[in-house]
């Protein structure tokens, strides 16, 4: 378990780093930033050594490959820099807007899972044909439709028309559920439609079968096979749709007039604050990072078929072994004759 772990914190890590580095790329490769933009503005009326003194000051006048070394080593030491339109410390910045949609983007996983969880469920429970039937397509639909307009109607209808939810972010319990159930349709979707399928292909496995001729209900089933066979793709993909949660935290913030890192982003790009810019990127990939390192680490606790060095396929066992096995499953099927006796057997 210790070389898994290992493993999994160095692919974290080299993850970090490569999208920091990507993003110092391509952020150094645009053309103008905040602070040479308002030097080179006639109405600003910036001297010219009071021009070179900012540059000094944000180390703009260093080459890139200089600027980069500077900005890897600060962040060592947990410095995002300085933004360049305020002065503030880019730590600051994000750390007070993070609370919020921290909050944001926790309440809308719970949404999006309740969701594909009733969806799932209801895809292949419902008493009737076709209501499965509109269960299994509804996954179709919250894909379909984009955030913004989601948000746009939820805001039209329940805050407009009907006066229910209010129409901007007055701190309350109430004005978080509707952009955190906006949210959640981005993550229902696919959980939705990977559950679905997985909880109809565990429950036509043999193993569902068996234990259903034994006298157990779908209740029973459900909950201690069905339910546990079929959470390991759900898992998987839950860690990849994270990155999905993160982005449409931007739209509905930004939609919902919400403060927090979507506001933060969208005011740093309109500004060109470039370290701004960086830290945020930095954030959702630590936040990315994070949450796919949880799904790693539980994969051994779901499926023990996870070995501890990182490999994911069945267990080798000796025959010997096998053969053990073999020997106590024996009497769950000899309990069932191979042939009917002969008072019993059909002429």
């Amino acid at each position: 378990m210790r070389i898994y772990v290992l493993r999994r914190l160095v692919q974290a890590v080299l993850v970090l780093w490569a999208a920091y580095t990507l993003s110092f790329i391509l952020l150094s490769a645009l053309p103008g930033d905040s602070v040479n933009n308002r030097i080179q503005n006639p109405e600003a009326q910036i001297t010219p050594e009071a021009g070179r003194l900012m540059l000094e000051f944000y180390g703009l006048d260093r080459p890139v490959w200089e600027q980069y070394l500077h900005a890897l080593w600060a962040l060592l030491h947990g410095d995002l820099g300085f933004s360049l339109t305020s002065g503030r410390p880019v730590t600051h910045a994000v750390t007070e807007a993070l609370p919020s949609t921290l909050t944001l983007t926790g309440l809308g996983l719970v949404f999006g899972l309740t969701f594909a969880g009733v969806v799932a469920v209801a895809a292949n429970y419902a008493p009737w044909a076709w209501l499965r039937g509109v269960f299994d397509s509804a996954p179709a639909l919250f894909a379909s439709v984009p955030t913004f307009v989601v948000g746009v109607l939820v805001l039209q209808y329940l805050s407009f028309r009907w006066h229910l939810i209010p129409s901007v972010d007055d701190g309350t319990v109430l004005a978080l559920i509707a952009p955190a159930a906006t949210l959640g349709l981005i993550v229902a979707a696919p959980l939705a439609q990977v559950f679905a399928t997985s909880v109809r292909t565990t429950r036509q496995r043999p193993f569902v079968h068996v234990v259903a001729a034994r006298g157990a209900g779908e209740g029973y089933i459900f909950r201690k096979d069905v339910l546990r066979n079929s959470s390991l793709p759900v898992l998987t993909l839950l860690g990849l749709a994270f990155g999905e949660l993160i982005a449409g935290a931007v739209v509905t913030e930004s939609v919902y007039a919400r403060q927090g890192i979507g506001q933060l982003t969208v005011g740093a790009v309109d500004t060109q604050d470039l370290p701004v810019v960086q830290g945020v990127v930095l954030l959702s990939t630590l936040a990315y990072v994070l949450v796919n390192l949880a799904v790693d680490l539980a994969y051994p606790f779901i499926d023990p078929r996870v070995l501890v060095d990182g490999r994911t396929h069945r267990v080798t066992r000796s025959r010997s072994a096998v053969r053990k096995q073999a020997t106590v499953s024996v009497p769950v099927v000899a309990a069932v004759p191979r042939r009917l006796p002969a008072e019993v057997a059909m002429p």
